[in-house]
């Protein structure tokens, strides 16, 4: 290290705890570390988490992180966040959370956004004049599976009118930990475009929009100002200094939601670039010049961190979740069959037994709907299952079978994002801890037919992108310079011979949900 180099601390709050990671202006890494947080999944379709154990956590990383190397904290520039989207924390005028936070899981204010959003004449359940108003303006429409911002706020208000009725502003996870470092109660203009009532026309004016705020029944002054993601929101508090390890005054920068920081930190930050994200839920993303919107298949252009670009937003609920819950739930339970604890890196031992398995998984179909899914249908009752099981079908098979149930999903929305976009997205640079899996980039590379592209430490590709935009807002960096700075480890290439059983099996997977569809919405209405 000389000393002119200047670092980013990025924080980037994911679903299982915060990573917190030091990177050169230029988007070297010096090194990150993670403290994990627990979420709390309840029998009503809730899921939550708790505002202080993501600080406790951002606090405990930060120390770690800095207590490792020998640098003058003077020459961290910036704090830049990211975190996990279409989260809520409902937080009275000093700033304190009123309840847990309602995160991106969380399904409970289903019933509510569909009475703001249903009418006559209906268009896939929408009401026309209400389409016609929320499309135009916004980009998009709540999501009536009841998992976006806007929803969670409404569950709140007819659930729990007391702290509705107590709460100053309600806040994005990203945007509560920026007033956690800064003071500030404020919002990015991507950070707020799940509470769906902000006009997003000219992404230089981004701001709300009366009769959006009308047509939801939200309050404007429970809701924080607005921000560029690129824009410096204040300086670091003496309070959030001290706990962190670090100089008060540091500038902190507004950030953004992980979705758009992935892609900034996958380096596809040029017009039709695409990049994949495999975490605990997946999207495939990229960046175009106009606003659009297929609501048959949820998929918008919405505004992105690049001030004036916007980004494709899709999202897959389970995909690294499915390896989650096989862990976890069936090989792992902790329950009388089994007291031992769980064999550590267990993810590298599902991808030796994946390799072993036949291409295909011997005919055996994973569906990934662990929890519903939101692209390319928007359905909650969805759920995951295992087709064609048979006295043969080993552990192998299984757990092949997920990482192939993932691609298959993945391949299913790649079709509409293409349809959408008018461009063939090839290669895909890959991101997210399942991009860390050789055998998993392979199957895309298979199953999708395209070009895999492994960015060099995907697993923070968030944290990565936060210090981009940080760099950004600091001149020290242009957006169009970042696909430069980005490194690949390794390219995939798909194999002609595996393409007719993969075709073959995607063709079932479609027909899978066709037949299921109407038998899942019974069972888990």
């Amino acid at each position: 290290m000389t000393d002119e180099i200047s670092y980013i601390l990025a924080i980037d709050l994911g679903t299982s705890g915060p990573k917190v990671a030091l990177f050169s202006t230029l988007g070297e890494l010096e090194g990150y570390e993670f403290e994990e947080t627990p979420y709390y999944l309840l029998p009503d379709g809730g899921a939550e988490q708790k505002p202080q154990e993501w600080w406790a956590a951002v606090v405990k990383a930060t120390r770690r992180l800095l207590a490792r190397f020998d640098l003058p904290v003077k020459r961290v520039a910036a704090v830049c966040c990211t975190s996990q989207w279409s989260g809520t924390v409902a937080v009275d005028s000093q700033g304190q959370p009123l309840m847990n936070a309602i995160i991106w899981m969380d399904s409970r204010g289903a019933p509510y956004v569909r009475k703001i959003t249903q009418g006559v004449p209906s268009v896939s359940g929408f009401g026309l004049s209400k389409l016609l108003t929320w499309l135009p303006l916004t980009g998009g429409i709540p999501g009536q599976a009841g998992k976006d911002s806007i929803a969670h706020i409404l569950y709140i208000q007819h659930a729990h009118p007391k702290i509705y009725r107590q709460t100053y502003k309600f806040l994005e996870p990203k945007d509560y930990l920026n007033l956690r470092l800064t003071g500030c109660f404020a919002a990015s203009t991507d950070s707020i475009t799940l509470h769906w009532v902000t006009d997003t026309r000219r992404l230089s004016q981004v701001d709300y929009h009366p009769k959006l705020l009308r047509m939801a029944g939200l309050e404007r002054e429970k809701l924080p100002d607005l921000q560029r993601a690129v824009d410096i929101l204040g300086p670091l508090t003496p309070q959030a200094a001290g706990e962190l390890g670090l100089p008060a005054g540091i500038p902190v920068v507004m950030g953004t939601p992980d979705l758009q920081s992935a892609a900034l930190g996958s380096g596809a930050t040029r017009d039709f670039a695409g990049s994949l994200y495999i975490g605990t839920s997946s999207w495939l993303v990229c960046h175009v010049p106009f606003k659009k919107t297929d609501t048959l298949h949820n998929i918008a252009a919405l505004p992105s961190a690049i001030p004036d670009r916007y980004l494709i937003s899709n999202e897959q609920q389970t995909s690294g979740a499915c390896l989650n819950f096989l862990r976890d739930n069936i090989l792992y339970h902790q329950d009388e069959l089994l007291t031992e604890a769980g064999a550590p890196d267990l993810y590298k031992i599902f991808d030796r037994i994946a390799e072993k398995a036949p291409v295909g998984s011997g005919g055996l179909i994973f569906t990934p709907w662990l929890n519903g899914e939101r692209t390319p249908v928007d359905e909650r009752t969805l759920r995951g299952g295992l087709y064609n099981l048979s006295l043969q079908t080993t552990r192998e098979h299984i757990i092949r079978a997920i990482f192939e149930g993932v691609a298959f999903n993945t391949r299913w929305l790649l079709g509409y994002v293409e349809k959408f976009t008018g461009q063939r997205m090839d290669p895909l640079y890959i991101v997210g801890g399942g991009a860390k899996s050789a055998v998993w980039c392979q199957i895309m590379a298979d199953v999708l037919q395209r070009g895999i592209l492994q960015v060099k430490h995907p697993i923070l590709a968030n944290a990565r992108g936060a210090a981009f935009l940080a760099s950004v807002a600091l001149g020290k960096l242009r957006f169009e310079d970042i696909q430069d700075y980005i490194q690949i480890e390794h390219k995939y290439t798909r194999n002609p011979d595996h393409q007719p059983v993969y075709d073959g099996l995607y063709r079932e997977f479609l027909n899978i949900y066709k037949q299921n569809s109407p038998i899942y919405a019974r069972l888990n209405c």
